[in-house]
C-alpha cells in the first residue's frame, strides 16, 4: 500500500484549543507519496526523521515539514497492518456477503491517525457525570407515569413512539417488575467554543456502540506514539486507557450470574445484516473468556419464530433458556418491518430475563425525555444530592419543546444557531440551517400535534483543527471537529447496586462541514484522546 495524507483543505490551519500538534503543510504532505520501504528501510527512515539534521540549501520549516510527512505517510501503512493484526475491522459494504458471513469482505474500520487533544479538566468532569446520568436513567425507568405523560404528544404523531409506549403501557397494566436492572449507556458531549464549556448531545440508552472498536483504537494510537511520539512530540501516556468491551463484558457477566441459571446463554438482539459484527465480538470473547457464558446471536424475527415464554417467565429461544438479552438492534423502525419484530420485542418484555434495556429504558434515551429533564425543577423529582444536581444542570445545552412560540422564530430568524431533533437514533436525522427553517415554517403552518414530532437543542460549536483521516487504506486531510462519548455501566438488583461506573469513552472526529457524527452511518471516524494541561 502508499499512501501519503492528502489535504482536502487547502488554507494552513492553526491548531487550537482542542486540537492536533502541527502537522505537515498541505503541500508538502500531498508530495510525499512514497513506495512502502522494506523493514530496513523503515527503521532507517524512521531514525533518519528523528535525528537529521536540515540538507544544505533547504529551509529548517520545510525540512521539518517534509520529515514529519514522511512519518505520517509510514504510520498510515503500519496503522493500516496493526488494524489487520488486531481485528479494528468492519464489513465492507461494497461486498454484499460481508454483513452475513464472518470473516469475509474486511476493510479496517475508518480512523484519525492521531489522537484529538483534549483538556484533562474537561475529561474529569465527562467522568464524573457517567454515574449521575446512570443513577438517573434507573429513577427515571421507574416512573412509569412520567414516562407517558411526557411522550403522550409525541406518541400522536411518531408511530415508533406510539408502539414502544404501548408495549410500556401493557408492562405497566400486568404490574410487570424489573428487580434485576441492567443499563449499558453513553453520553455524547462536545466542547463549545463560545462558552468554553462541556455540553451534553445526547444520552444513548439502546445499543451504544463501538466499545470494542474504540477500545481498540485507542490501543492503535498509543503503539504508534510508542514508535513515533519523540518526533512528533507526543507521549503515549497522555491516552487515557479504555476499557470500554472489558467493562461492558463484566457488567453483562455480573448481569448473568445475578439471574442464577448457570445453564443460562446471553441472547445478543442484531440486526439481519450486521457489518459491525467485529465490534461485538469483543464482548462476546470477554464474556466466554472471563464469566464461561454463551451468547447467542438472533434477529428479532429469529427470537419471534424461535422464542417463548415459560409459565415461570422464563425466556427460552432454540431451546435454550435466557438470562440477558443485550439488544444491538431495536432502536430504529427499519429493525421492525413486519408485526413479528413487534411481538418479539414484546415477548422479551413479558419474560424475566434481563433486559438491555428494558422498555422504560429505551424510553429514558429518548429525545423528548432528555428535554423534559432539563427543564426546571424537573431534576429534583428524581435527585436528592444537589451537588449532582448541579453537575448534570452545567452540561445540558438549551433544550425546547416547539411550543416555545419564541425560541421557534429565534430559531427561523437564525437557524444556523439550532438543530432540529426527531424522536430518532442512529445517525443522519437531525435537520440543520435553511433545511430547518424551512421544516419549522411548515410545521407552524400545519399546527396540531405535527410539532410534537421534535425538539429544538442549542447548536454546539467545536473548534476545528486539521487532521490526518484514514479510510479504506486512503490518507487525506482536512478540517474536523470531535464528540467525546463516555460509557456507563449500571447494575441493580432490587435495592442493591451492583455495578454504577464510567466504563470506557468513545472519541468520534468527523469533518467540520458535515453536520452528522455517525461512524456506522459514514459520517464520522474512530479516534482517541490525548490528554492536554490547557
Amino acid at each position: 500500500m502508499s499512501s501519503s495524507c492528502v489535504s482536502h483543505h487547502h488554507q494552513a490551519v492553526r491548531p487550537r484549543h482542542g486540537g492536533r500538534l502541527p502537522l505537515p503543510s498541505p503541500r508538502s504532505a500531498a508530495a510525499s507519496s512514497f513506495a512502502p520501504p522494506a523493514p530496513r528501510r523503515r527503521r532507517a527512515a524512521r531514525a533518519a526523521a528523528m535525528s537529521a539534521e536540515a540538507a544544505p540549501g533547504v529551509a529548517p520549516a520545510e525540512e521539518a515539514g517534509q520529515r514529519r510527512a514522511a512519518v505520517l505517510a509510514e504510520m498510515v501503512e503500519e496503522a493500516a497492518v496493526w488494524c489487520a493484526v488486531h481485528g479494528h475491522v468492519v464489513g465492507d459494504r461494497a461486498d454484499p456477503r460481508s454483513g452475513t458471513v464472518p470473516g469475509v469482505g474486511l476493510v479496517h474500520a475508518p480512523f484519525s491517525l492521531l489522537p484529538a487533544r483534549f483538556p484533562a479538566s474537561f475529561w474529569k468532569q465527562a467522568c464524573e457525570l457517567a454515574p449521575i446520568f446512570n443513577e438517573l436513567v434507573d429513577r427515571v425507568s421507574l416512573d412509569g407515569e412520567f414516562l407517558q405523560a411526557a411522550l403522550s404528544r409525541t406518541k400522536q404523531v411518531d408511530e415508533f413512539t406510539a408502539r414502544l409506549l404501548e408495549i410500556h403501557e401493557k408492562m405497566k397494566a400486568i404490574n410487570k417488575k424489573e428487580d434485576i436492572r441492567l443499563g449499558l449507556h453513553r453520553s455524547d458531549y462536545m466542547l463549545d467554543s463560545e462558552t468554553n464549556s462541556l455540553l451534553q448531545i445526547e444520552l444513548n440508552t439502546i445499543s451504544s456502540s463501538f466499545p470494542g472498536l474504540g477500545s481498540l483504537v485507542s490501543e492503535l494510537h498509543r503503539t504508534l506514539l510508542n514508535h513515533y511520539g519523540k518526533v512528533l512530540g507526543l507521549d503515549s501516556k497522555r491516552i487515557p486507557r479504555n476499557w470500554a468491551a472489558t467493562q461492558f463484558a463484566e457488567a453483562l457477566g455480573k448481569a448473568w450470574a445475578e439471574y442464577n441459571n448457570d445453564s443460562a446463554v446471553v441472547l445478543m438482539v442484531v440486526q439481519p445484516e450486521e457489518r459491525n459484527m467485529y465490534d461485538q465480538y469483543w464482548l462476546v470473547s470477554h464474556l466466554k473468556e472471563s464469566y464461561g457464558v454463551t451468547t447467542i446471536r438472533k434477529t428479532l424475527a429469529q427470537v419471534e419464530a424461535e422464542g417463548q415464554v415459560l409459565t415461570d417467565g422464563t425466556l427460552v429461544i432454540d431451546g435454550r433458556a435466557v438470562a440477558v438479552v443485550y439488544f444491538r438492534a431495536g432502536y430504529a423502525p427499519a429493525d421492525y418491518p413486519s408485526e413479528a419484530e413487534w411481538r418479539a420485542r414484546l415477548l422479551m418484555e413479558q419474560s424475566s430475563a434481563i433486559k438491555c434495556p428494558s422498555i422504560s429504558y429505551h424510553l429514558v434515551g429518548t429525545k423528548k425525555i432528555q428535554q423534559e429533564l432539563a427543564k426546571p425543577n424537573v431534576l429534583e423529582r428524581f435527585l436528592d444530592n444537589k451537588e449532582d444536581i448541579a453537575k448534570l444542570r452545567k452540561s445540558f445545552a438549551g433544550l425546547w419543546s416547539l411550543d416555545n412560540e419564541e425560541i421557534v422564530k429565534s430559531a427561523i430568524e437564525k437557524p444556523d444557531l439550532f438543530v432540529l431533533k426527531p424522536q430518532r437514533e442512529g445517525g443522519g436525522n437531525n435537520i440543520y440551517g435553511h433545511d430547518l427553517r424551512d421544516m419549522l415554517i411548515k410545521l407552524q403552518k400545519e399546527q396540531g400535534e405535527s410539532l410534537a414530532a421534535y425538539i429544538l437543542m442549542q447548536r454546539i460549536f467545536p473548534k476545528a483543527s486539521l487532521t490526518p483521516l484514514v479510510r479504506g487504506g486512503d490518507c487525506f486531510e482536512d478540517l474536523t471537529i470531535s464528540e467525546l462519548g463516555i460509557y456507563g455501566a449500571y447494575l441493580r438488583n432490587k435495592d442493591k447496586v451492583i455495578l454504577n461506573n464510567q466504563s470506557g469513552y468513545l472519541m468520534r472526529t468527523k469533518v467540520s462541514s458535515s453536520n452528522e457524527g455517525g461512524v456506522a452511518a459514514g459520517f464520522a471516524v474512530l479516534d482517541s484522546i490525548l490528554l492536554t494541561d490547557e
